[in-house]
């Protein structure tokens, strides 16, 4: 079997060479991922597999299909062979790989099921993640919250309204970041998370947001902090100077949270945990990839991944690997696709609130 690192860097699968004008050579190497390769391979090992293969031929069975090249599927999804310790290898790649990073069994199950089945996936996940040693370390117990919850009207567009907060107390690490900031859009859910320093201004943080927030989703409409009013006012001040304009940005306080920021800190921390258990090195090394793998998971309260929303897709990861033509692309209709999932997800939201809020009151 492949380790993670192989899995990555072994998956160029084919090449093309083209002279340019210039007499220069133009090289296209193509990725491929060896997992869904052997997954492909040893479907022929399998003689529950087999059996399925047979009864599609003889068209006694539905769900199951198969391709031109002879690989079985399950309702569009990729049959995995139940043969030597290949769903377990699966399982491991991704749960303790850098993209996922100790997943909890619902988003774990959620995630592999877009691409792959089995029979008894679900309990075979839930089991996977029970034993593992990492988690049952790094894995903090939730209770239910006290105190009066405080309900904040559903935004109707992405990044409109915003959560920030900060993970304090971290190391200092060489690059002398010693903060994280931690801003969450409160529709798609997608969060982004930025190394500071306990020194930088708001100045400083106006710039950070302007270049890695702004030029990607626009200027937001409020901010939910619970750093108090004088944090915001200083940062959209220094925002405005920031982007040059003359135009007074009138903006709502909002005194209270409801906790969107704090729970997303919790998974956050729970993941920088695991990291430094499995990868050592400085925390803000696996900050890009804990983000990516935050932000390409299921998320309970929209029904869907964060990058499902943004980009009308999950991105691809070696386990969660999708081949062109077996997933929808993206084509004139993905605005109207986009304006869709946002519309759905707001309904989902609603309700995921007023399940919150039946909590906070038992």
């Amino acid at each position: 079997m492949l380790n993670t690192f192989q899995v990555l860097t072994h998956t160029c699968a084919t090449s093309s060479r083209d002279v340019g004008s210039d007499g220069g050579v133009t090289v296209q190497n193509g990725a491929k991922s060896s997992l869904v390769v052997e997954v492909k391979e040893k479907q022929g090992s399998d003689p529950i597999l087999l059996e399925l293969k047979g009864a599609v031929h003889n068209q006694r069975v539905e769900v199951f299909s198969q391709g031109a090249d002879g690989v079985l599927h399950y309702q569009g999804r990729l049959c995995v062979p139940d043969v030597g310790e290949l769903r377990q290898y699966m399982l491991a790649e991704a749960h303790n790989s850098r993209y996922s990073i100790h997943q909890g069994a619902t988003k774990m199950y959620r995630d592999l099921r877009e691409v792959y089945w089995w029979n008894g996936m679900k309990s075979d996940i839930a089991n996977f993640v029970a034993k593992c040693p990492n988690c049952q370390q790094v894995k903090v117990e939730h209770q239910k919250p006290g105190g009066m919850t405080q309900v904040i009207d559903i935004p109707t567009w992405n990044w409109e309204v915003i959560n920030m907060d900060f993970i304090i107390g971290l190391p200092r690490t060489r690059r002398q970041h010693d903060f994280i900031w931690v801003i969450v859009d409160r529709v798609t859910k997608s969060s982004r998370f930025l190394a500071v320093k306990t020194t930088d201004s708001a100045e400083d943080y106006a710039k950070l947001y302007i270049n890695e927030i702004v030029r990607f989703h626009g200027v937001p409409l409020s901010i939910i902090s619970n750093k108090g009013s004088q944090f915001t006012s200083y940062f959209w001040k220094s925002f405005q100077n920031g982007v040059g304009t003359q135009v007074n940005l009138s903006t709502t306080f909002h005194p209270q949270t409801d906790g969107q920021a704090e729970r997303t800190i919790q998974t956050l921390e729970d993941m920088l945990r695991a990291c430094m258990i499995d990868f050592k090195g400085s925390w803000d090394d696996h900050i890009p990839l804990i983000e990516f793998a935050y932000n390409n998971s299921y998320h309970s309260s929209i029904q869907m991944a964060p990058y499902e929303v943004l980009f009308g897709h999950r991105c691809r990861s070696p386990v969660g690997w999708f081949e062109v033509g077996e997933a929808a692309l993206i084509g004139p209709d993905s605005v109207l696709d986009v304006m869709g999932k946002v519309k759905l997800i707001i309904d989902r939201l609603k309700t995921a609130q007023s399940r919150q809020k039946s909590y906070a009151y038992v």
